[in-house]
């Protein structure tokens, strides 16, 4: 803590001297003709470009300084460039707010392309602007954010730290896209139905209980979509659906939320097995658009592979009582599967008990 301490008293002092010097360490404003991974991309020895991020790495050379920035483009999110700073070329007032620079902060640069003679790709830097200070020091770089606790409770921090863990959420947001665009493809219409409800219905969990002052009653956070879909289904609207937020308020804990988000779509003049190729050919075109495959390697509660005698991987492509089945399997851990190959008794356990 009090090298913690020490370092932000160090960074608050670089703060200081900056806005000594007339300079505004938060300018924000700052036009990039491209991202680092376009950059990349588009090489070309001595072509100028303009490039803005986030100073994840700092090599101090004496009368040269080398940083990598990272900005939100690649793949996965956090496409990195190396930049080259050097006090002959920049000059010396330039260069010494240079070094006030820290790990953390946003700053826009512009400069060439070139080669270093390690054959990695870096812009010679020829002016920058510190679009944002950063007064905290981010979590160690080789080490990244391990502690669990912070991880879940300032979720930027794991975003910064952990490449994964970003890349997850992009997914998660490429993923709502398609399924999104798979239901407009099916003439299902999109709708938001009330969140605060006068009885709450359409599951069996407890609510959260809220008060309307204008009113002067309680209301319930709705606990499920389905009772307004349904009426949208009476009032004619033959394909609807909702991906919306629901509160159950039953317990807390690292895999369960009690607020967390639904899909719930329905359509007249169909039945169960409607809904099951439904659900797999949506499944199968989010999983081909995102991931590039139908075949998916299933993984146990801690993120590790599932043993090869428990499943080879999951075949997006399977009949729906197959793949069902091939879950059943690996969530068991056994031979025999839950589910019954007889369609009726399948769909029997698809409702539960009446």
């Amino acid at each position: 803590m009090d090298d913690t301490n020490n370092l932000i008293e160090q960074r608050k002092l670089k703060l200081a001297s900056l806005r000594a010097r007339g300079l505004d360490p938060f300018k924000t404003k700052f036009a990039p003709t491209e991202t680092c991974a376009e950059a990349r991309a588009n090489y070309l020895e001595n072509r100028e470009v303009a490039l803005a991020g986030r100073i994840t790495a700092h090599r101090d050379m004496g009368k040269s300084q080398f940083i990598d920035i990272k900005d939100g483009s690649g793949p996965n999110g956090s496409e990195r460039i190396q930049v080259y700073a050097q006090k002959l070329a920049m000059g010396d007032e330039p260069y010494e707010i240079f070094k006030h620079l820290d790990l953390g902060d946003f700053i826009g640069a512009r400069g060439t392309m070139f080669t270093t003679r390690s054959g990695e790709i870096s812009v010679k830097l020829a002016s920058f602007v510190i679009l944002s200070k950063a007064l905290r020091p981010p979590p160690a770089k080789w080490h990244g954010l391990e502690d669990t606790e912070i991880r879940y409770r300032q979720r930027y921090l794991d975003l910064l730290s952990n490449d994964e863990v970003k890349r997850i959420f992009l997914l998660r947001s490429q993923i709502v896209r398609e399924i999104r665009q798979f239901l407009h493809s099916r003439g299902f219409v999109e709708v938001e139905t009330p969140m605060m409800q006068a009885i709450p219905g359409g599951a069996a969990a407890q609510p959260f209980v809220t008060q309307h002052k204008a009113l002067g009653c309680n209301f319930y956070l709705r606990i499920a979509l389905e009772l307004y879909l349904k009426r949208l289904l009476v009032g004619g609207i033959d394909r609807v659906f909702e991906i919306g937020r629901i509160f159950r308020n039953e317990g807390l804990s690292r895999k369960h939320n009690p607020e967390f988000t639904m899909l719930e779509a329905y359509q007249a003049y169909g039945d169960y097995e409607s809904m099951m190729e439904l659900v797999q050919s949506m499944v199968c075109q989010a999983a081909e658009k995102v991931l590039g495959t139908l075949k998916i390697e299933h993984k146990n509660a801690d993120g590790s592979a599932m043993a090869a005698d428990q499943i080879q991987g999951l075949d997006l492509r399977a009949r729906p009582s197959r793949l069902v089945r091939t879950l059943a399997r690996g969530k068991m851990g056994s031979g025999q599967g839950i589910w019954s190959r007889n369609r009726r008794e399948t769909a029997a356990q698809i409702r539960g008990p009446t």
